[in-house]
C-alpha cells in the first residue's frame, strides 16, 4: 500500500510526464503563454529596423485596406474593382497581408492603440506567432505530456532566428503556426475521428494554403503517415480498417475545403483563376536567385550546396536544444524498433508510459520534408533559415521528449543513490525545463536586434560565424540600429544612399520619426552626404563605390554585433553636423 506522499509524487510526476488529452487547463495555459510572447515582442519592437519585404507588404496591405473599406461602403463597387488594389504584391498569397490590413486599419487608423504605425502591421504577425508557441504546448502536453510541451514551446520562442521573425510583417512566422495548426488537427482526426476535427484539417489547410507556399508539404506529410500506419501497423488502439477511415475522411477535407478556402480569401484568383494560379505556381517553382554567402562562398546560381540547411540549422539553433533533439530522436528510434519487433505490444517496463509511434511519425515526417527541398542542388538559397523554419516546432517538440526521458531517468538514477530524498523532490522537472532553456533565452536576449547575425557556440557565435564566411545579415533591416547616428549627425535635409532598405521600410522609419523627416534616402553614392552599408559579401561593389564618392575608405559609424560589424555609414568629409 503506497503512502499519500508517494501517490501525491505519482499525480505530480503524471502531470508532467503523461499525456494530457482532455481538460481545459492545458489550452488555457497555451493561451497565457501565447499572451505572454505576444507582450514581450511588443515589447522588444521598438529597436528593430524595417525588413525589405515589410515595406513591399505595407504597400501591399494599404492597397488591401482600401479595399475593404470600398466593401464596406460599397460591395458592389469593391466587388468590380478587384484587380486594382489586389494586383500588388501578388506573387504572394493574401491572407497575412489582409490580416496586417486589418490590423493597421483597426487598430492604429480607427482606434489608435499603436503609436508606431509599423507596429500595427507587425501585431498581426506577432498575435500568430504567440498563437503558435501557445499551440505547440498544448500538442505537445496532449500527446507526451506537460514537460515535453513547456520544452517544445519555450524552446521554440527562444530560438534566436524564430525571435527575430516573429516581430517582422511577413510570413515567415506565421506559416509556422499555420503549417503546425494543420498538422496538429490531422493529428486530433486520426486521434479521435468523428466529424468536427476531418473538417478543421480542411480548414486549417486553406489557410495554410493563403499563407505561404511552404503549405503545398502538408498533403505529402499527411498522406505518407497515414501510409506508413496502414503499412507497420503501429497505430496505437486502431485497426487498419480505422486508420484508413480517419485518414481518408482527413485528407478529402484537406482536397476540397481547403482550396476552396483558398480562393474564397485570396481575390486576386477570383477572376482568370487558372492562369493566376499558374503564375503563382511558377514564380515560387522557378523563383529567380538571390546571392547568399555561405562558408567564404557566395552563391547565386547553381548548384547549390546540399549542406546548406544542415549547417545553419546547426549554426544557428541552440545547443542545448539541438541536443536534447537528438537525445529525443535517438530514443524514439530505439522504442519504435522494439515496438515494429513487437508489431503492436504497447506495454513498457519500469516508468516508461505506452508509447504511441503515430504521434512521433508525424513529427519526424514533419520535420524531414521541410529539409528535402534542400537536398535538391537547384534550391535558391537566399533566405537562410526561414525557409525550414516550419520544421522547428517538430525539432523543439522532439527535444522535449529527450528532456522528459532525462527527467524519468533521473529520478530512477536518484533512488538507487545516496541522494534518494530528490527523487520524492517536485523540483525535479522544473529544474530539468530551467537548464535546457535558460542558454536560449539568454541568447536570444543578447542579440536582440540582430536576429539574422546570431549563431550558436558550436561555430563561436556572431564572430566564429563571420570567420567561417556566414552571412552576417540581409533585407537592410539593420538601418533602424543606425538611425539614431544619423538624426545626432545628419545636417538638415540630408541625403543618406540607403542601400539594402527598400524604401518602404525607410519611408516607415521617417513617418514614424525613427528617423528625422527632413534626411531624404537617395538610391545613388554620387551627391549622397550619407552612405549606408549593410554587409554582404556580393555588395562589396557598393562600398567601394562609397570610398570613391567620398574619399575615404574609414566609416564615421560602425554597428553590429559582439564586435562583428552589420551595418556602417560612411560620412562626406567636410560634412557639418546639425546644430
Amino acid at each position: 500500500m503506497s503512502s499519500p506522499r508517494t501517490r501525491q509524487l505519482r499525480r505530480w510526476m503524471d502531470s508532467w510526464l503523461s499525456p494530457q488529452p482532455e481538460g481545459w487547463r492545458d489550452p488555457m495555459l497555451g493561451l497565457l503563454l501565447a499572451a505572454f510572447y505576444v507582450v514581450l515582442l511588443l515589447g522588444t519592437v521598438a529597436d528593430l529596423g524595417y525588413a525589405r519585404d515589410e515595406g513591399f507588404y505595407f504597400d501591399a496591405a494599404r492597397s488591401y485596406q482600401r479595399w475593404f473599406e470600398l466593401l464596406w461602403s460599397d460591395s458592389g463597387q469593391a466587388l468590380k474593382n478587384v484587380d486594382k488594389y489586389w494586383r500588388v504584391n501578388h506573387e504572394h498569397p493574401a491572407l497575412i497581408k489582409s490580416l496586417f490590413a486589418l490590423s493597421h486599419l483597426f487598430l492604429f487608423k480607427k482606434y489608435k492603440l499603436f503609436a508606431m504605425e509599423g507596429t500595427s502591421f507587425r501585431f498581426a504577425a506577432m498575435v500568430l506567432s504567440g498563437l503558435g508557441v501557445g499551440l505547440i504546448y498544448v500538442w505537445g502536453a496532449q500527446a507526451r505530456g506537460r514537460l515535453v510541451g513547456l520544452v517544445a514551446a519555450l524552446s521554440l520562442a527562444a530560438m534566436p532566428r524564430f525571435f527575430f521573425h516573429a516581430h517582422l510583417a511577413c510570413f515567415d512566422a506565421p506559416v509556422v503556426t499555420m503549417w503546425t495548426l494543420c498538422a496538429y488537427c490531422y493529428w486530433r482526426a486520426m486521434q479521435q475521428g468523428g466529424t468536427m476535427w476531418p473538417l478543421l484539417v480542411g480548414l486549417s489547410f486553406g489557410l495554410a494554403l493563403n499563407t505561404k507556399h511552404n503549405s503545398w508539404f502538408l498533403p505529402i506529410v499527411c498522406t505518407a503517415h497515414a501510409l506508413s500506419l496502414l503499412f507497420f501497423g503501429v497505430a496505437k488502439g486502431l485497426s487498419r480498417k480505422l486508420v484508413f477511415k480517419r485518414a481518408f475522411a482527413a485528407l478529402a477535407s484537406m482536397a476540397i475545403i481547403g482550396p476552396l478556402l483558398f480562393y474564397a480569401t485570396w481575390p486576386w484568383i477570383w477572376h482568370h483563376t487558372i492562369d493566376r494560379l499558374q503564375s503563382y505556381a511558377t514564380f515560387h517553382l522557378r523563383h529567380v536567385y538571390y546571392n547568399m554567402e555561405f562558408l567564404g562562398q557566395n552563391y547565386f546560381e547553381p548548384p547549390m550546396p546540399r549542406s546548406y540547411a544542415f549547417v545553419m540549422t546547426a549554426a544557428t539553433v541552440p545547443v542545448i536544444t539541438l541536443l536534447c533533439f537528438f537525445l529525443g530522436l535517438g530514443l524514439c528510434a530505439w522504442r519504435g524498433w522494439n515496438v515494429l519487433r513487437a508489431r503492436g505490444a504497447t506495454e513498457q517496463k519500469g516508468p516508461r508510459r505506452t508509447v504511441d509511434p503515430g504521434t512521433v511519425i508525424l513529427w519526424v515526417l514533419a520535420l524531414a520534408v521541410q529539409y528535402a527541398a534542400w537536398l535538391k542542388s537547384t534550391t535558391p538559397i537566399f533566405g537562410g533559415t526561414k525557409h525550414w523554419m516550419t520544421a522547428y516546432p517538430f525539432l523543439a517538440l522532439i527535444a522535449g521528449i529527450g528532456v522528459a526521458a532525462a527527467a524519468r531517468r533521473s529520478r530512477l538514477l536518484l533512488a538507487r543513490s545516496k541522494l534518494r530524498p530528490l527523487a520524492r523532490s517536485r523540483a525535479l522537472e522544473p529544474a530539468l525545463l530551467g537548464c535546457v532553456l535558460i542558454a536560449p533565452v539568454v541568447q536570444a536576449a543578447h542579440v536582440h536586434p540582430w536576429g539574422l547575425s546570431s549563431y550558436n557556440v558550436l561555430v563561436g557565435g556572431a564572430p566564429g560565424g563571420a570567420n567561417l564566411g556566414l552571412n552576417r545579415g540581409f533585407w537592410g533591416y539593420t538601418t533602424g540600429s543606425v538611425a539614431a547616428y544619423l538624426n545626432d549627425n545628419a545636417p538638415r535635409r540630408a541625403k543618406v544612399y540607403i542601400h539594402d532598405t527598400a524604401g518602404p521600410a525607410w519611408d516607415m522609419l521617417r513617418r514614424e520619426g525613427r528617423l528625422r523627416r527632413d534626411i531624404r534616402g537617395v538610391w545613388s553614392v554620387a551627391g549622397a552626404d550619407f552612405a549606408l552599408y549593410h554587409h554582404e559579401k556580393h555588395m562589396s561593389g557598393q562600398e567601394y563605390q562609397a570610398w570613391v564618392a567620398f574619399g575615404s575608405a574609414v566609416p564615421d559609424e560602425i554597428a553590429g554585433l559582439d564586435g562583428v560589424p552589420v551595418i556602417w555609414v560612411y560620412r562626406r568629409p567636410g560634412l557639418r553636423k546639425p546644430p
